[in-house]
């Protein structure tokens, strides 16, 4: 007998992201995986701003505000905001 694996995102948050949508709708440009990655990205971002900023380097710095960037996708362009610091010092490559 063989054990059912956990999905990582619950099925039941699933079905509330997927609620009131087609599901292949979701992976339209603009949809909803669009969505997804644009916080994720972001929200990774910010985390690495965070760190910058705890460190040695970032004596003295903070943030300033946000730059809009523009990534590409296998859906397409996605706009994203980048975290900026005031001393120019957080490299996001």
């Amino acid at each position: 007998m063989s054990r059912r694996k956990e999905p990582a995102i619950p099925n039941e948050l699933l079905d509330q992201l997927l609620a009131g949508g087609a599901a292949s709708a979701a992976f339209e440009q603009g949809g909803l995986l669009d969505s997804l990655k644009k916080a994720l990205t972001e929200r990774a971002l910010n985390a690495e701003m965070d760190h910058h900023l705890a460190g040695e380097d970032g004596a003295g710095n903070m943030r300033n505000g946000y730059g809009r960037k523009t990534v590409m996708t296998d859906t397409g362009k996605l706009a994203i905001d980048v975290p900026r610091d005031r001393q120019s010092s957080f490299d996001r490559s």
